[in-house]
């Protein structure tokens, strides 16, 4: 949809200042391109303000009922306004920055279909239910539970019905949008020496992903990783005293992030930072460094949260079930990510593949983070995990001679909990059973190697 012409305007005249007004308009407009190659509607800013409002408190230009919300919103809430163009029926499969399938395209036994790092919002939507024997009691794991319970009354999405408020701290449930996580107007803003603002130079274009934009000292800034909100950010429409306290994480996703992972895996290069920026939400679960790890109250993460020497060597020798013979540089695993302890840009931005030419697995000074287990939107497993683990002793049957399947709803209904073959393949992005040993095991086993 391509750069909003006030924001071209403003990069133009900052580099033309910059060098002095020595460039011509045409050299500036090459260096703006240059400066950020994928000019998306958000160019890791804000977009263009008709995309999101209606000036005139109407729908697509036309007054009269309609979904309108406040603030001018071409929808009922700020979610709605999102999925407006991050969810589109008739997807026939991962589709560029789509992060929530339609209802119409997962009916019941079909997964949902996009396969961003972030999971698909659409997983909400699917209950499982299971006995584990005839005569057992019925088990569930409601939709609810698979991940961030937004709100978004015009897709069908609503909030959580039994947390109120955020686990591990008081972000209230019945507010939670997407702008409670992104900032619409991508006012964060990363500058050359590192730092992070909300003023200043001219946001350049999207920092997200590796060939996003790099910062120039004096001339602007790249947005920070996914428009995350940083130091002071709430939504004007939350109440009350809930603005974040840390900074965005120091991230770089590949520039093909949306796919399936059934030869190739998608890495995110993780540096640091991001278990602190979730605990703007959910303060009281961060547990990092070896004195918390001691309380065996939760498990660690966070920057302080080393894997070391041990785990390390556990990650990279660990490939699957009864099979130890790994080494490090081709040990990664998407379903188990870790930070690298670092925000060096140029080393994120090259380790940030969709092609496995670098699988590099942990060092002694990388870290566990809330997304080692978790996905940030949601999962095909409760609690939003990549993968089975809750109550869960396996995750895949099978035998020696044929391998490993995926488990049958009806032959393994304690392994499958109610989700088809289709369902369970889908939550590992689409990745082939045979990767993993029969009844192999939980893939806690990656760092604690038990098996």
């Amino acid at each position: 949809m391509g750069c909003s012409p006030p924001r071209f305007v403003r990069v133009v005249l900052a580099m033309r200042r910059a060098a002095g007004r020595c460039l011509p308009p045409l050299a500036a407009v090459a260096l703006c391109l240059a400066a950020s190659p994928a000019l998306a509607f958000h160019g890791g800013g804000a977009g263009e303000c008709d995309g999101c409002h209606s000036m005139h408190d109407s729908n697509d230009g036309v007054s009269g009922p309609g979904p309108r919300g406040g603030y001018l919103l071409k929808a009922s809430d700020p979610s709605s306004v999102c999925l407006n163009c991050h969810q589109a029926q008739g997807d026939i499969g991962p589709v560029g920055y789509h992060i929530s399938t339609a209802e119409a395209d997962m009916p019941p036994g079909l997964p949902p279909r996009q396969m961003a790092p972030g999971g698909d919002f659409g997983w909400l939507k699917k209950t499982f239910q299971w006995t584990t024997r005839p005569g057992t009691p019925l088990q569930t794991s409601p939709g609810e539970r698979h991940g961030h319970s937004i709100v978004a009354l015009d897709y069908g999405y609503s909030s959580d019905s039994r947390s109120f408020t955020a686990p591990g701290g008081t972000y209230p449930s019945a507010n939670l949008s997407c702008v409670s996580c992104h900032d619409p107007h991508g006012k964060y803003r990363r500058f050359a020496d590192g730092s992070v603002g909300t003023s200043g130079l001219t946001v350049l274009g999207s920092g997200s992903q590796a060939s996003g934009t790099d910062p120039v000292a004096g001339v602007g800034a790249a947005g920070v990783y996914r428009m995350l909100g940083g130091v002071g950010y709430q939504p004007r429409s939350l109440s009350g005293a809930l603005a974040f306290q840390n900074p965005p994480p120091a991230a770089v996703a590949p520039n093909t992030y949306n796919r399936r992972e059934t030869t190739t895996q998608t890495r995110v290069a993780y540096g640091r930072d991001m278990s602190e920026w979730c605990a703007n939400c959910h303060p009281r679960l961060l547990v990092s460094g070896v004195t918390e790890q001691m309380s065996g109250l939760r498990h660690p993460a966070g920057n302080g949260a080393i894997l070391g020497a041990t785990m390390s060597r556990n990650y990279a020798s660990y490939l699957r079930t009864g099979k130890l013979t790994g080494f490090a540089s081709q040990s990664y695993l998407s379903l188990v990510p870790f930070e690298e302890g670092h925000a060096d840009y140029t080393r994120l931005k090259a380790h940030a593949r969709s092609d496995d030419l670098y699988l590099q697995g942990p060092d002694d000074v990388s870290t566990v983070m809330c997304l080692t287990c978790h996905r940030a939107h949601a999962s095909g497993f409760d609690g939003a995990l990549r993968f089975r683990a809750r109550g869960a002793e396996f995750i895949t049957v099978g035998d020696t001679v044929s391998g490993a399947r995926y488990p049958d709803p009806l032959a393994e209904p304690a392994v499958a909990e109610g989700r088809t073959q289709a369902e369970t393949r889908a939550s590992y992005y689409d990745r082939p059973a045979t990767v993993f040993s029969p009844f192999q095991r939980s893939l806690c086993n990656k760092c604690h190697v038990k098996d």
